[in-house]
């Protein structure tokens, strides 16, 4: 009996000595000067002061203001030498700058100084030329490219003598390709090129050898003509030289974007150039560029016959990507009118009998706008890639 009894009073001894501790470590006051390790709730404080000014009748005192979150405001980025260069900087100072801002990889401050130059340079031919003078000796590409980057988007380079100098860096043979390629990208930002201009940019289009230079001399021509399209309407002597880009060019890429180029101010095209373009539609040996001429086709003033064209090249081509491009132009060019058209186009293959459903559907139920046509039609054709990718 007694060691039975031993051991339950020894567990409840222990048992009490626990519960004892812990109630002595719980009530162990704060030492002197040592900050609580909790504070209260801060919406606490003014709930208990409004239940003791209720109970007292007292008046509760107000609550205690929080300071304000500072504002972190985001500061730009501050370049050694910036500020000495605003305030003193010269022309002549620039290529030294703008060699540190190169050697050092930094091209946040590199594009800053392209701009700086550009207002460097304002109005002034004289200033120009100096800059295109140091483009011209430039070793590397992207130092060309600062230079000349400035020099387009100056008022200057509306200067005839700029123009021309411009026009000589991207003909000479002997310097790089990809800085013959940024001069004349340079000339894009101009109002108008006189028909001799756009021979010698025409020229080098024409050329298998400019590769780049004479891609980017066709994006030149067609940018200008845009921007001479806007202002005064004038488009047929641009037009007239890209179209015999479109149609001699021995280089793809160089023949789609000639064709292209009008697509951003889209002129309506005359009876000449609806014949050319037919007879591009239905021999060019690439297929982009049959579509592109497709394309270009139902921007016209005659949609009948734009609808002729693509009905007498639809039978002879064979291209499914082709074919799709000749029946949605059809309906781009005529809306409605086209129905006909795309009946007859699918009787001779039958992949397209649901597109003319779809398109005599969209008209039926009063759709009228090509835009709003072609968002309602489902695409049945694996015809639409990324550009750039080539096709399958």
């Amino acid at each position: 009996m007694q060691r039975p009894f031993t051991k339950a009073a020894l567990l409840v001894g222990v048992t009490l000595l626990i519960l004892l501790g812990v109630a002595l470590v719980w009530r162990r006051p704060e030492p002197a000067g040592k900050e609580p390790l909790a504070s209260p709730e801060p919406s606490s404080a003014p709930t208990k002061a409004l239940t003791d000014a209720r109970g007292s009748g007292g008046t509760s005192p107000p609550p205690r203001e929080r300071a304000p979150k500072q504002d972190i405001i985001p500061m730009p980025g501050c370049w050694d030498g910036v500020a000495g260069f605003d305030q003193g900087g010269s022309l002549d100072a620039f290529p030294r700058a703008l060699s540190a801002a190169l050697g050092a990889g930094d091209s946040e401050l590199a594009t800053y100084l392209q701009e700086r130059l550009t207002e460097l340079i304002g109005d002034d031919a004289g200033r120009a030329l100096q800059v295109l003078a140091w483009a011209q000796k430039g070793q590397r590409p992207e130092e060309v490219s600062l230079y000349l980057g400035a020099l387009k988007n100056a008022p200057a380079v509306h200067q005839p003598q700029v123009v021309e100098g411009l026009l000589k860096m991207g003909e000479d043979e002997g310097a790089q390709l990809v800085n013959r390629a940024t001069a004349l990208d340079a000339l894009e930002t101009q109002k108008r090129l006189s028909p001799a201009n756009i021979q010698r940019l025409k020229s080098l289009a024409m050329n298998v050898a400019t590769d780049s230079a004479g891609w980017v001399a066709t994006r030149t021509i067609g940018r200008v003509m845009k921007e001479d399209y806007e202002r005064t309407g004038t488009f047929a002597p641009y037009w007239n030289e890209l179209l015999d880009v479109g149609e001699k060019s021995e280089e793809l890429a160089t023949r789609l974007l000639a064709l292209e180029m009008p697509s951003y101010s889209d002129p309506l095209m005359d009876t000449e150039s609806m014949e050319r373009l037919e007879r591009i539609m239905r021999t060019d040996p690439e297929r982009d560029v049959r579509e592109m001429a497709a394309f270009r086709l139902a921007v016209t003033e005659d949609p009948q016959k734009a609808l002729e064209a693509y009905r007498g090249a639809f039978p002879a081509e064979k291209d499914e990507c082709v074919r799709w491009a000749l029946f949605r132009f059809a309906v781009r060019a005529a809306g409605a009118g086209a129905l006909p058209l795309l009946q007859q186009m699918a009787a001779q293959d039958p992949r397209f009998v649901q597109d003319y459903r779809d398109f005599q559907r969209l008209y039926a139920e009063g759709t009228v706008d090509f835009a709003r046509i072609w968002l309602g039609k489902e695409e049945r054709h694996r015809c639409l890639i990324e550009e750039g990718a080539p096709h399958q």
